[in-house]
Order: C-alpha cells, then sequence, then structure tokens
C-alpha cells in the first residue's frame, strides 16, 4: 500500500451509514415514530449520539415538526416514517409542506425487496406508494442496495435543498437498512443547484426600473432569503408589499412597507397609481388576490426560481427565471445609489398601513388588547410564531403581530387544520433560546391532540395560546354569511383542556376576563417549558365583526 492509497474502510450497515451521512451533511434534528420497518436507522441514529431524534406521536406531527423545524432553522428538515399506512400517515402534512417550498427530507421505509411492488399482502405493504409519494414531493428516490445508499441520500438532501426548495421522498427497503457497505471517504455537504438570472433580463428590468416613478416590490415566501437586497433597493426608492408568508422580508416597522395588508381599499388603490410592480417569490395566491381580481402595478415583472410559475395567475410583462437573492442583488447592482422616485407616493405607505391596522384593530373588539400584546412581545423578542388554521390567526395572526424576521413566521399555508401544534414544536427546536408562541383554536387543536404530550415529554419552549369557541368558528360565520344560518357539523364537543392538560403533566391557564391576559401571557414566557393559556371566548364575547372566511370559490381550510 503507497502512501496515497487510502486504508481500506471497514462496512457497516446501512442504517449506520444513513446516520452519519445525516449528521455529516449538518443535520442536528429528526423527527417521527419508530417502526420495525425503520428501526435499522432509527438504533443507529440513537447509538452514534450525534442528532436529536423527536419521536411524535404521529406521523402527521412529524410531519409539520420537520417543516417547521426547516422554515426557521433555514436548513434541511428530517422525518423518518414507517412504511405504508405510516408514509400514509404524512402525506397530507407533506403537502403543507410542498405548498410551502420547505426542504424537507422524508425518509420512508419499504418492504424486503424481494417483496417489494408485488403486491404480496406483506404487513406494511401499499404497492402504489411510491406514485402517493411522488404525488406530494418535489422529488423521489429509492435506494436499491448498498453500495448506493449514501449517493441517493446525498441526491435527495441536493434535491429538497435546491431551488425551488421543497420535500424530497427517499424511499429505503427495510433488508437494504441491514445491508453492509463502507462509508465514502468525502459524504459530504448537499450541493445545491443554483438558479442564477439571465444577465439580459436583468438588464431590461433596471432600465424599467429607472424609468419608474412609483416602483414597488411584492414579496412572497420565496424571497425570505434576499432580506438585504430587497431592504436595499427601498432604502433606494422602491415601496414594498408582502404576502403572508414574505412578511418581515422588509421589517415590518419599515415606513414603506405596507406588509400583508395587501387586499384592502388602500392597498387596491396603492397598486392602482404604481407605475412598475416587481412580484418576488410569490403564487399571487388566490386568497390573497380574491381570487386574481385584486388589480396589481403595471407593468407586472415576475421573479421566481419555479419557471413553471411564470404569468400563472396574472400575466405579465416580463418573466425573470431565478432565486430571489441573486436577482434582487444583480438588479441592485444595475440601479444608482438612489432612484428618481415620487416621495409623495412613497410617504402615503406608512398612512395606508396605519389605516388598514386601526381598522382591523376595529374588527377586533375585546381581542385586541390579545393581539396587541402578542405582537409586542413576538416582535421584541424575537420569538417564532407557528398558527393554525383558525379565526384568530385570520383576523390578526397573518398581518398585525409583527414578525421580527421572516423564518420566524409559521402558518399552514397551505389551510391544513390541526397543523400548528406540531409546527410550534418543530419550530421550538430551531431555536431553543427563545419561546415559540403558538396561536391555535379548539377545533384545529383536537386534530393533532396528541403532539400536546411531544412537547411535554420535550420540556418544549412553547406557549400554546388557545382560543375557544368550542366550535369551527369560521364555518358557523360562513353558515350565517351564506346558508341561511344553518349551522351544520360546525359545533363541536369540546373537552376540559384544564383536564386535559393536567393529565398530560402541562401547565395550564384560562383566561375568562383579556384583562388578565398581558401577565398571563408574560409569566408563561418567563417559565421554563411548554404552557396553554385557554382563552375562554364564550365568556369574553365575540370578535366586533364576524370573519368570513377567503373569498368566495377560494381554496377551503377555513376552520
Amino acid at each position: 500500500m503507497t502512501a496515497n492509497t487510502p486504508s481500506p474502510r471497514a462496512e457497516e450497515p446501512v442504517g449506520d451509514l444513513i446516520a452519519r451521512a445525516l449528521a455529516d451533511a449538518g443535520v442536528t434534528h429528526a423527527f417521527g415514530v419508530i417502526s420495525i420497518h425503520n428501526m435499522p436507522i432509527l438504533d443507529a441514529i440513537f447509538r452514534q449520539g450525534r442528532i436529536t431524534f423527536v419521536p411524535a406521536r404521529g406521523e402527521a406531527g412529524a410531519m409539520n415538526m420537520a417543516d417547521a423545524h426547516a422554515r426557521v432553522s433555514r436548513s434541511l428538515g428530517v422525518v423518518i416514517t414507517s412504511t405504508g399506512t405510516a408514509a400514509g400517515n404524512a402525506a397530507g402534512s407533506q403537502v403543507e409542506a410542498l405548498t410551502a417550498g420547505s426542504p424537507v427530507l422524508h425518509i420512508t421505509s419499504q418492504l424486503d425487496t424481494v417483496f417489494m411492488d408485488r403486491d404480496r399482502a406483506a404487513i406494511h405493504d401499499v404497492p402504489r406508494q411510491p406514485d402517493m409519494l411522488k404525488a406530494v414531493s418535489k422529488a423521489y428516490f429509492r435506494i436499491w442496495d448498498a453500495n448506493g445508499a449514501t449517493t441517493v441520500l446525498h441526491a435527495a438532501m441536493s434535491a429538497a435543498l435546491s431551488a425551488p426548495s421543497g420535500p424530497v421522498s427517499l424511499e429505503i427497503p427495510v433488508d437494504v437498512q441491514r445491508m453492509t457497505a463502507a462509508y465514502p471517504l468525502a459524504a459530504g455537504a448537499p450541493t445545491l443547484a443554483r438558479i442564477e438570472p439571465d444577465a439580459a433580463r436583468l438588464d431590461a428590468l433596471a432600465a424599467l426600473v429607472r424609468a419608474a416613478r412609483r416602483p414597488m416590490l411584492y414579496l412572497g415566501g420565496g424571497a425570505r432569503a434576499a432580506r438585504a437586497a430587497a431592504t436595499a433597493l427601498v432604502e433606494r426608492g422602491f415601496c414594498a408589499v408582502t404576502s403572508t408568508n414574505g412578511r418581515a422580508v422588509v421589517a415590518e416597522d419599515h415606513p414603506r412597507n405596507l406588509g400583508a395588508y395587501n387586499m384592502t381599499p388602500v392597498a387596491q388603490d396603492i397598486f392602482d397609481r404604481c407605475d412598475l410592480m416587481i412580484v418576488v417569490g410569490s403564487r399571487l395566491r388566490g386568497n390573497e388576490t380574491r381570487n386574481n381580481a385584486l388589480r396589481l402595478g403595471k407593468p407586472l415583472i415576475q421573479i421566481d426560481a419555479d419557471a413553471s410559475q411564470g404569468g400563472r395567475n396574472y400575466p405579465v410583462d416580463l418573466f425573470i427565471h431565478g432565486e430571489a437573492e441573486p436577482a434582487l442583488r444583480g438588479l441592485l447592482e444595475r440601479l444608482p445609489a438612489k432612484l428618481a422616485v415620487d416621495e409623495a407616493f412613497a410617504a402615503e405607505i406608512l398612512p395606508a398601513r396605519e389605516k388598514s391596522e386601526a381598522n382591523l384593530a376595529r374588527s377586533l373588539g375585546p381581542y385586541k388588547l390579545l393581539a396587541d400584546v402578542m405582537s409586542a412581545r413576538v416582535h421584541a423578542g424575537a420569538l417564532p410564531f407557528a398558527r393554525d388554521v383558525t379565526i384568530a390567526n385570520s383576523m390578526f395572526g397573518n398581518r398585525y403581530v409583527r414578525l421580527a424576521e421572516p423564518r420566524l413566521g409559521v402558518h399552514a399555508l397551505g389551510g391544513g387544520i390541526g397543523q400548528g401544534v406540531a409546527m410550534a414544536i418543530g419550530a421550538s427546536f430551531a431555536q431553543r433560546d427563545h419561546k415559540t408562541i403558538a396561536l391555535l383554536g379548539d377545533g384545529g387543536s383536537m386534530v393533532n391532540l396528541g403532539e400536546f404530550a411531544t412537547a411535554v415529554d420535550n420540556n418544549s419552549e412553547i406557549v400554546f395560546v388557545l382560543m375557544n369557541d368550542q366550535a369551527y368558528g369560521v364555518i358557523s360565520n360562513i353558515q350565517d354569511a351564506q346558508y341561511g344560518n344553518r349551522h351544520a357539523y360546525c359545533r363541536l364537543h369540546t373537552p376540559d383542556f384544564g383536564l386535559f392538560a393536567q393529565s398530560m403533566g402541562l401547565r395550564h391557564e384560562k383566561v375568562r376576563d383579556l384583562g388578565d391576559f398581558e401577565a398571563t401571557f408574560d409569566a408563561a414566557i418567563a417559565r421554563p417549558g411548554p404552557t396553554m393559556i385557554e382563552i375562554d371566548m364564550l365568556a369574553i364575547g365575540p370578535y366586533a365583526e364576524a370573519f368570513g372566511g377567503p373569498p368566495a370559490g377560494a381554496a377551503g381550510g377555513a376552520r
């Protein structure tokens, strides 16, 4: 053996190789449910001790945890499930990760290769499992043999993280997990494919900007990594508006940022007078554009890492295929230090936002006090803020409670009910030195009720604010407005959350008078471990205005 010849490497089980490769790639946490079909991997994670595995109570919750962890940590989220029903349990939550473009690696198992894809009725057999996974994934991979294990894992991680990011599914048959192979000399970090914008198109965009006097940025979730460049453009003369998922890309208290007040009458007036609008990393979803009836600024430019989104919801005058950060940075390089803009137009943004906020605050009635306290603590403390699909989030969580950074906002973008409990747990592991604030409803909390036990098990630093009106409140509001006040299937049998929390060992506080909320909330933030604060809405009373759900014909999830 010469000096340049590598020394022989011992072979070890694929489960051990997978665990080591994940840790070497920088993975610190994984979420999931242990099973006979994923035990070789999870036993290796346990023995190696380099990754914290968080056992969830169900695969749906585990996927939401990995998704939220990815968003807040801005790194790869990892969830590990078993084959068949277990992978199916995670599929609904994986739709949320797909909607949000979260870089999540879903490692799931398969039967022994001798039975795989043959419909032989082996336990946990799902003959078309790959079809299901492909439907809810950005990409799908399968490890067929031991020698290719780390190579395929590397490809799956790289695909999840590369723009446009999204969840990737990786199947590993259980017998392959037990096979042996040598660990590669350089497993390395994932390789990210970058999508650089076309220089000529950036030149054309820069010319349009120089000619504009009232330019605006419409910032979506795809612009989260472009905070510095977007802010620099605003400082040079742009005004900004955001989707709910693009909040705080430009600071929420910046005087030229309209925030997520994107469908108000004052916003429409501003858009009608905007003479250049650049949509960055947003799909312009129906429930934020009145199903595309909202009039956007003209000419309309779109920048997106996903080429298939170009002009999909609105006709555009110029589409630039590229990631937000290099595109906005490239635009900055082509512009003067100060744009010749209409300062009177720019000066209208802050009053417009203040008017929108004041109108929203009036609609809250007694709950304005709660929203104000939450906003102050979340913003000043730079706290992660996870929200379920509930009236409270639609009324004030999505707009009124200010975020300190875009990565700190986590909500069910796809409108799926009941994901907030698990999302808060994932977010809390990404930022353990801060409390995570979770805004929940009583109906949604029942969907993943078992995950409160996961929070207690891990002493998660979470304050759960549970709004309890003992109903699917927004459904009953829609029925009042559109279905002759027929309250069908929306009234819920609601448990005594105090007794439930006691049985879980979860600290519980009940607020019947919102004058008590601030002190209760501050005490929960200061106290170690998780706390549930239940807001008795029947005792406090209704909002000043009823929230009637998304625009007519928009996608559901309004519960």
